[in-house]
């Protein structure tokens, strides 16, 4: 099998695999979720605004915490990712929570074929479009999906930082889109001691790859935003500085960590 070819193959087992830890895992919270805690950081919560009454579509919604989150918030929501085991754990909590949101499993690229509706706001964040080889066909997707009036919101790790080595001691990788990346994963982020050993296959985008994209997409950016912390301890070497602020250890604010961008569907004339 070639690894890159069957990526999706590749990535799906390990995104299974990963569930299993993350539902029971500390970081995630689950039984803090379920009591009510919302997995929503500040830095999206300022951008979406109010959503009350809104429809919203969240790509690459892992086991569905943000997307039930939102819809604790008055939201009409719809969660779509290719991890059947995310889903089914998306599923069981929204129906544990008396919530109604719709969850899809299928590849993002695949989505078209799945679901025939438009959205107020579709949203992605943290650790999403990484896993994507082809942004064109990406922002093509997230354009389909966007009500004209209505906006897509991303929030995700700089690309500066994945040109770091897993333990920020050298620059190992290309902030351009070179090649695939392929490595094998030990743990998760969620669980450094996670019984996992197996492949990933990942893609790194630079800021100029994805804004040029949605612009091409017929999406019009509005707001662009670069923050220099992460609301997660989620990479090796990190230090929490402020409460719920992570930097990197030796390089606290001079690095990158988050951006937001924020684009909007124009009305039709």
């Amino acid at each position: 099998m070639d690894p890159v070819k069957d990526y999706i193959e590749v990535n799906k087992a390990l995104w299974d695999e990963k569930t299993q830890h993350h539902v029971n895992s500390d970081f995630y919270g689950t039984e803090e979720f379920i009591a009510g805690m919302s997995s929503l950081n500040d830095i999206e919560l300022g951008l979406l605004g109010d959503v009350k009454g809104k429809s919203i579509l969240h790509l690459q919604c892992h086991f569905g915490q943000d997307t039930l989150s939102l819809a604790r918030m008055g939201a009409t929501t719809t969660g779509a990712d290719f991890s059947g085991e995310a889903i089914k754990k998306a599923r069981e909590l929204n129906e544990q929570l008396g919530l109604n949101s719709e969850f899809i499993c299928t590849d993002i690229y695949d989505l078209p074929n799945k679901l025939d509706k438009q959205f107020d706001i579709v949203f992605t964040s943290y650790g999403t479009i990484g896993w994507l080889p082809d942004l064109q066909k990406w922002a093509a997707v997230v354009s389909r999906y966007v009500k004209p009036g209505g906006f897509f919101l991303i929030v995700d790790f700089h690309p500066v930082v994945w040109m770091f080595s897993n333990d920020f001691s050298k620059v190992q990788y290309s902030y351009f889109n070179k090649e695939a990346i392929v490595e094998t994963l030990e743990g998760t982020y969620a669980d450094r001691n996670a019984d996992i050993n197996m492949k990933e296959i990942g893609w790194n985008h630079d800021l100029s790859e994805i804004m040029q994209n949605l612009i091409n997409a017929d999406l019009n950016i509005a707001t662009f935003k670069e923050i220099d912390y992460s609301p997660y301890n989620c990479f090796h070497n990190m230090a929490e500085v402020n409460s719920g602020q992570y930097y990197i250890k030796g390089m606290e604010g001079k690095l990158p960590m988050v951006y937001a961008i924020k684009a909007n569907k124009t009305l039709s004339t």
